[in-house]
């Protein structure tokens, strides 16, 4: 299906977010992938921000990673005309970011370049407490962070083995939320640090992979979703 919106599951899950979000109050700015489902993911589970006021501005960097029709973003008049009474941004969307084409390609390299400069951007925002919403496989490019991303190889071989498999993702669960910051000494790559109150959370006292073990990761990761079509080699 072609950038299908929220099942009902999945808008409970969202109404389980806005009830349970435990930093409503200090938000300052909403970002959303365009894709559909990330979208009301944001209306939905950020309802209390949307009430005083916020709109959710749509950053096409932070779309998805494959060329799948599911996630394929809609055309912008389509866009634009369902949006049209719901307090959206779709200033930064141009014609074309649906395309997989050039800088939206579905390879590694597009990916990271893109995860890049969606950083340096949020980087650049005056606001200092900032709600992202996107999808699993980019998470992974975002954050630098590849741990249990091979959740996604295992749950892709099952939905092609079962049509039926509600497909969940990577190393990411729907309407996870971790916090990260930008710490003061990083260069032009935008790097992020997962605070320790969040790590704590999910992690307990279990020590970070190192860089080396993250890099070897992202390497045997990308090779797997290559493997499996869910992204194109970046190799000529």
């Amino acid at each position: 299906m072609h950038d299908p919106s929220l099942t009902p599951y999945g808008e409970e899950q969202c109404r389980h977010l806005a009830r349970f979000f435990p930093y409503h109050k200090s938000v300052e700015l909403l970002v959303a992938s365009p894709i559909r489902r990330t979208i009301y993911t944001t209306l939905l589970g950020f309802e209390p921000e949307i009430k005083k006021g916020l709109k959710v501005i749509a950053l096409p960097e932070i779309q998805e990673t494959s060329c799948l029709p599911c996630d394929t973003g809609s055309d912008l008049d389509v866009l634009r005309k369902e949006m049209q009474d719901k307090p959206v941004d779709l200033s930064l969307v141009s014609e074309g970011w649906n395309s997989k084409r050039g800088k939206w390609q579905p390879d590694a390299a597009a990916i990271e370049n893109r995860a890049r400069e969606a950083r340096q951007w949020l980087k650049a925002r005056p606001e200092k407490e900032i709600v992202l919403v996107t999808h699993g496989g980019f998470l992974h490019y975002f954050t630098e962070d590849w741990s249990d991303s091979g959740k996604f190889q295992a749950a892709y071989r099952k939905l092609l083995l079962d049509v039926n498999t509600h497909f969940l993702g990577t190393g990411w669960a729907n309407t996870e939320f971790r916090s990260y910051r930008f710490p003061e000494e990083d260069g032009s790559n935008a790097s992020l640090v997962e605070t320790d109150e969040s790590r704590q959370k999910r992690r307990g006292t279990e020590k970070p992979l190192s860089r080396t073990e993250q890099m070897e990761l992202e390497q045997t990761t990308q090779r797997s979703w290559e493997n499996s079509g869910y992204q194109i080699s970046s190799k000529v």
